[in-house]
């Protein structure tokens, strides 16, 4: 009977699986996405939400509760430096979890699970493309600019030889 059980134990021992989690997380939070069975990234979720969670406080207590579960402080920076801003103002479902079929090998159910605001196919706000737009309205307003600089230039040159011409016409007659 499994009276009282919460989570799926994985076939593991508890500290195969802990270790199992750990490194998952380290991996999901450094590439944003990773491709595993269904099973683990159902368990992942449940480790990994309350990290991301703890990250939107950046507080040195926030740091060390996460190093505890992570055990790798490249992780964990790139936790709070990145994932955490954007994420800032999402209240929870941090991940998402894209059924893919399942492995030629041994025909176990996998799974894409990546955390949802770096999928800019499904994130309908796509602040990073507004951003690059503006960059480059911005430098086509420069160059704009400096090809308009070199025509009020002629333009000031041209009326100084117009000035000397009507002068010569003017000593003609």
């Amino acid at each position: 009977m499994r009276h009282g059980k919460k989570f799926n134990h994985l076939g593991r021992t508890a500290s195969h699986r802990s270790a199992l989690l750990s490194n998952m997380a380290c991996s999901l939070i450094e590439h944003k996405r990773i491709n595993t069975t269904v099973a683990k990234a159902k368990a992942l979720r449940v480790y990994v939400e309350p990290l991301l969670t703890k990250a939107k406080e950046d507080t040195t207590h926030n740091r060390r509760i996460v190093f505890s579960y992570l055990q790798n402080k490249e992780a964990v920076t790139e936790l709070f430096r990145t994932v955490a801003p954007k994420i800032a103002e999402r209240n929870g479902g941090y991940t998402r979890i894209i059924k893919t079929g399942f492995r030629p090998g041994d025909a176990a159910d996998t799974a894409l699970i990546e955390l949802v605001d770096f999928n800019e196919l499904y994130n309908p706000n796509a602040e990073e493309k507004k951003t690059t737009r503006r960059s480059r309205r911005a430098t086509t307003k420069k160059e704009a600019v400096v090809a308009e600089a070199p025509a009020v230039e002629e333009k000031a040159e041209a009326p100084k030889a117009e000035a000397a011409d009507s002068t010569e016409e003017k000593t003609e007659e």
